[in-house]
């Protein structure tokens, strides 16, 4: 069974940076889309970043202008660069693989907490 595997997260002050990486554990052979989600203690999970055959094409208008996603094709990882960060944007970030036959994956999840 393959799983993304997600690492990066931690916990950085106000106006810090971080960087999200994720990699699936074994191969996929087609993907369609790449995304990051999070969610807050109390929240839903949101939509923060999302690529489809490789072109980012959202972001959420919250995170506009400090975060970019991208993704190597060589490693096949999935990456969330992370400028500064504001407490609002402490949360369980996850990434998110759909593969070109519809098929899900999630990432377990990893913490970022902005807090001074």
């Amino acid at each position: 069974q393959v799983q993304l595997v997600e690492s990066g997260g931690g916990l950085v002050q106000p106006g810090g940076s971080l960087r999200l990486s994720c990699a699936p554990s074994g191969r996929i052979f087609s993907t369609y889309s790449r995304a990051w989600y999070r969610q807050a203690p109390g929240k839903q999970r949101e939509l923060v970043a999302h690529m489809i055959n490789g072109d980012s094409s959202y972001y959420a208008d919250s995170v506009k202008g400090r975060f970019t996603i991208s993704r190597d094709i060589a490693k096949n990882t999935l990456y969330l660069q992370m400028n500064s960060l504001i407490p609002e944007d402490t949360a369980v970030y996850y990434c998110f693989l759909r593969t070109g036959q519809g098929v899900d994956y999630w990432g377990q999840g990893t913490q970022v907490t902005i807090s001074s």
